[in-house]
């Protein structure tokens, strides 16, 4: 059993304040994650092994995007981003 089946996804797109490493200035940009949220119960057809890992799966998000264009008019360069991570575990509630 693969561990996509572990999850439901679904893309989102969150805002964070990123700063252009060409002309320095910060802006509010946003950035595409795939979140992956666990299932509430197992699939039928799990073993003992697909079992244990289903009882160690967390939920994550992981960033889609590794290139942003700066906001600023005058420079419009792309830059990678580097500030925020890219996989993050997600609050169990």
């Amino acid at each position: 059993m693969e561990e996509r089946e572990f999850f439901d996804e679904k893309s989102e797109q969150r805002k964070h304040t990123l700063t252009c490493p060409h002309c320095g200035q910060p802006g509010e940009y946003e950035v595409r994650w795939l979140v992956r949220m666990r299932k509430a119960q197992l699939p039928r057809n799990a073993d003992e092994r697909d079992r244990a890992r289903f009882a160690k799966a967390q939920s994550y998000m992981v960033r889609q995007d590794d290139l942003l264009a700066c906001r600023n008019i005058r420079c419009r360069k792309r830059f990678e981003v580097t500030g925020l991570q890219s996989v993050a575990f997600l609050q169990s509630a």
